[in-house]
């Protein structure tokens, strides 16, 4: 009897260990989110004081410069952010890079021109960026099914599916609330699996049924970008990863760009990411999360100088024709022949605003929200220009973090029409 109940007293404790080995990450999803207490330790005090950083790598663009670096300082502070890290590229070229405030809170380690950022979805422009280089080499139809470059499609619901549409969020998968998927439902709040390779992610979703018949509607979906992963894989020989180095990464001297580590430290120049209680003055580090199975669409880390770097070569017609930018760039019509909710074309969102004293600033552009971190990048064809900037928290929504689009864009605006007026 006494055997019987500690084999039953090992199950029970076994049991208990597997629940919580299974419960924790769920829980961390959930406190972080809101809906779940947080542990009432672990918090520590916003800094008063914000170092700031600057280069200016054109001296037509210093006092644009130094106006944005001060306003940057005053939004980093008004929407609770340890650290941001902002850059500016003109004609193809850095022209301006500055930094304010923490990279690391608990080791004082200011945020500086290296400082790795999580860039959520803005990793979409950078998979866009390798969709335009396959179709401008013949490898990929953007209106071709997919099944044309997948051997055996995982759900068979795929089959009408096109490139374009899993670029443009058209395609009907669901994103990472709607997934029906159960491991996938799972992993997308544990976050704990990883993935070598892209491909293999398409496990999570692929149980999931379409939320509409592809291309009659649209639902912005990361999942879907997954997949246009997987299919761009296969068009091009080469695993994801390869495929962006040799396309995006490389071509653009993206050498601060990399696949989001889990654990701040890896590398040493990634910040730490913090969840803020602004109305407490005080700010906790992220918890450790794995963003492997979303690479495609949200696991790439970078810097403010890379990404523009990335806007600049979209810019170039040596990289990439025309033909294909314009393409990429118009938003897609569903099959109502209406323009979809988001202006969102393949791969990036298309916008056009009125920006006091510029004018109209047509854009090409892509947000994204991480795990403690946001970022934004915006190209300006116009005005050859391109615009990013990042931090290490995230607002509750996307507007307070965006607001300081115009404090970059009127300044920067401004001094390049005056370099035109002067030429």
């Amino acid at each position: 009897m006494a055997l019987v109940l500690r084999i039953l007293g090992a199950v029970v404790v076994l049991a208990l260990a597997a629940f919580v080995w299974l419960a924790w990450p769920l829980y961390g999803y959930m406190a972080h989110q809101g809906d779940a207490p947080l542990l009432p330790f672990g918090w520590m005090d916003l800094p008063e004081e914000s170092p700031t950083t600057e280069k200016v790598w054109d001296q037509s663009f210093a006092q644009a410069g130094a106006q944005t670096l001060s306003a940057m300082d005053a939004h980093r502070a008004e929407i609770g952010a340890p650290g941001m890290s902002a850059a500016v590229a003109v004609g193809g070229e850095v022209v301006w890079q500055g930094t304010v405030g923490w990279a690391d809170i608990g080791q004082k380690d200011p945020v500086d021109a290296g400082t790795i950022f999580r860039i959520g979805s803005t990793s979409k422009a950078i998979t866009g960026a390798a969709l335009a280089r396959l179709v401008d080499k013949g490898l990929i139809d953007l209106d071709a099914p997919i099944e044309t470059y997948l051997d055996d499609l995982p759900n068979s619901s795929w089959a009408g599916i096109t490139p374009r549409m899993l670029a443009s969020h058209t395609a009907g998968l669901p994103h990472y609330g709607d997934n029906q998927d159960r491991k996938g439902w799972y992993h997308s709040g544990a976050l704990v699996e990883h993935y070598d390779n892209v491909s293999d992610a398409v496990e999570l979703f692929d149980g999931s049924p379409l939320l509409f018949e592809p291309g009659t509607d649209f639902e912005y979906s990361s999942y879907g970008t997954v997949l246009l992963g997987t299919v761009m894989a296969e068009a091009s020989g080469q695993t994801y990863r390869e495929l962006i180095q040799r396309e995006v990464l490389a071509p653009a001297g993206m050498t601060s760009t990399i696949v989001a580590p889990k654990r701040h430290g890896k590398p040493d120049e990634l910040s730490r990411f913090y969840l803020v209680d602004i109305e407490q003055e005080r700010a906790r580090p992220w918890r450790p999360v794995d963003l492997s199975h979303r690479l495609p669409g949200g696991g790439w880390a970078s810097t403010p100088t890379d990404l523009v770097m990335l806007g600049a070569m979209m810019l170039d017609d040596s990289y990439l024709s025309p033909e294909t930018r314009d393409d990429m760039w118009t938003p897609v019509q569903t099959a109502d022949g209406e323009v979809n909710e988001q202006d969102y074309a393949v791969g990036w969102r298309w916008r056009e605003w009125d920006e006091d004293g510029v004018g109209v600033m047509r854009n090409a552009n892509h947000g994204g929200v991480s795990r403690g971190s946001q970022c934004w990048l915006i190209v300006y064809p116009d005005f050859d220009m391109a615009i990013a900037f990042t931090i290490n928290t995230r607002t509750d929504t996307f507007q307070p973090f965006g607001a300081f689009l115009p404090k970059i864009a009127v300044p920067f605006g401004q001094a390049v029409l005056a370099q035109e007026a002067e030429n």
